[in-house]
């Protein structure tokens, strides 16, 4: 349920393609995926997470690519004045 009050309050699937120098070998670079919800432009919850990498893990970051996508926009919210069940 926390899932959704987040998306009725404008938080939008955010997934991240995070590329990364390997510890060991630093010339090659390793791909991680990311995925939350998060509010855009700021993105938030990324921010924090990116901070926590750069803090406490090896691989250097080399880059970091956005996508984003509502998974409820406007017209597919809406009050329901009743519900009737069939039992």
């Amino acid at each position: 349920m926390a899932s959704l009050g987040l998306q009725l309050r404008d938080y939008r699937l955010t997934t991240a393609e995070i590329l990364y120098h390997m510890p060991d070998h630093p010339h090659l670079l390793q791909s991680y995926l990311w995925q939350e919800l998060d509010i855009a432009p700021g993105y938030p919850v990324l921010r924090r997470f990116l901070d926590f990498w750069q803090a406490n893990l090896d691989g250097k970051l080399h880059s970091v690519k956005l996508a984003t996508h509502r998974l409820i926009t406007p017209g597919e919210a809406r009050a329901v004045a009743a519900e009737f069940r069939w039992t």
